[in-house]
């Protein structure tokens, strides 16, 4: 299949409730306020403020700039390499889950996918438009939302008691892109404690696999938590490299106290020339419907294997790192912590693989140091180990 350059531009939107997606993709449950109205934090002065306590750092926000050239050539160039797995994965899990929920599932109680805003949102809709193929043989009736959920704070409870009063009778599956040590699961966890009770009334919404088991559906599970995933290993995902420009224009999500509404999110229409959203997902879509392989039965764990657990600990020991937040393991969350974040140094399972260039590109371009440790950071390919704020540059910052 050849690539198409061609973005597929999306105007500036009056309602942005699927951000630069269509409205058949997904409806996000956030509040999208305006970027004007949110202080554009410096990556620095909001490091100081997440290390020394000051604030959480889903109270600011970096406003994001337009990718490179050079970024957008790599993106183009990873896509490019990474179409058919994508795609094989997405028809993938669609198989999985036409196995496992077409019994239960009607027009009527459709099954709810529902994005982790917002690495999850490229694969829900995805996933969306597969279960909507009715020439695939896998076709489930299906509905795709996206909500926020915030790691030490949790997914974000207006939204899903809004989708819960609205499906009653529907079971949900959760939708991330990739998982790195876990913590998101946990937080999913966290979140799903209240519904554990058998005789919650939504408790089989969401524990439809079991008691114990958290409905959470990723792309890759390097980490080994996900209840469902089309692989384990830590690859070069093409959504993984982009941020709001492959997640429908739509910001990492602000929190917003329940009592006063939904999470918060920035549209970016300034951004909206180098929006790849829809173009992604048209591409996949399309390298999806022409695969000819027979789709695979993906297993199903009920419980997390926490499989790089111990090695966290002892990235954790060896770089005397107290908070395993500033440990950002796989390609993606490397790559979009250099973006984000100020990263000390990247590792590497390898000096020239061809997932990691953007990865190295942007760390010679800002002299960031690469240690590059072999097969002692499996599963893993890349990991970024964000700078330690001191003690004088931790002192009382304001905004």
């Amino acid at each position: 299949m050849t690539l198409n350059n061609t973005n597929t531009k999306s105007a500036p939107l009056k309602n942005y409730g699927s951000g630069s997606y269509l409205a058949s993709d997904v409806t996000v449950l956030l509040d999208i306020v305006n970027k004007d109205a949110v202080a554009n934090v410096p990556v620095s002065q909001k490091e100081a403020l997440i290390q020394s306590g000051q604030r959480h750092y889903s109270d600011m926000l970096t406003l994001e700039q337009a990718p490179s050239a050079m970024h957008e050539q790599l993106y183009i160039q990873a896509l490019e390499q990474g179409a058919t797995r994508t795609a094989t994965d997405i028809a993938n899990l669609a198989y999985t889950l036409h196995h496992v929920f077409q019994r239960h599932i009607t027009d009527e109680q459709p099954l709810v996918l529902i994005s982790l805003v917002r690495a999850g949102l490229p694969i829900g809709v995805l996933l969306q438009r597969a279960l909507a193929d009715t020439a695939s043989g896998y076709s489930l009736p299906s509905v795709h939302y996206g909500i926020s959920i915030i790691r030490d704070r949790g997914l974000d409870p207006t939204a899903l008691q809004t989708l819960l009063e609205d499906y009653p009778d529907s079971p949900i599956v959760f939708v991330d892109g990739w998982t790195g040590k876990g913590a998101i699961y946990q937080e999913l966890t966290h979140s799903l404690e209240a519904f554990r009770d058998p005789t919650h009334p939504n408790f089989a919404n969401i524990f439809h696999q079991g008691v114990d088991v958290t409905p959470l559906l990723t792309l890759a599970d390097p980490a080994g938590v996900a209840w469902l995933a089309a692989s384990e290993e830590d690859w070069l995902i093409p959504s993984g490299l982009l941020n709001s420009t492959v997640s429908g224009l739509i910001s990492r999500s602000l929190y917003t106290d329940p009592k006063m509404g939904l999470h918060r999110s920035v549209f970016y229409d300034n951004l909206v020339e180098s929006d790849h959203s829809l173009a992604f997902v048209d591409h996949i879509d399309a390298a999806r419907r022409e695969l000819s392989n027979t789709c695979q039965y993906l297993p199903m764990f009920p419980q997390p294997r926490y499989q790089t657990a111990d090695l966290i600990d002892k990235l954790a020991l060896e770089y005397n790192i107290s908070n395993r937040n500033r440990i950002k393991p796989t390609i993606a969350e490397a790559t979009r912590a250099i973006l984000r974040r100020d990263p000390e140094r990247i590792l590497l399972a390898t000096a020239n693989h061809p997932d990691t260039v953007l990865l190295r590109h942007l760390c010679t371009q800002r002299n960031i140091t690469m240690s590059v440790l072999g097969d002692k950071i499996l599963p893993y390919q890349a990991i970024t180990l964000i700078k330690q704020r001191t003690k004088n540059n931790e002192s009382t910052v304001r905004l």
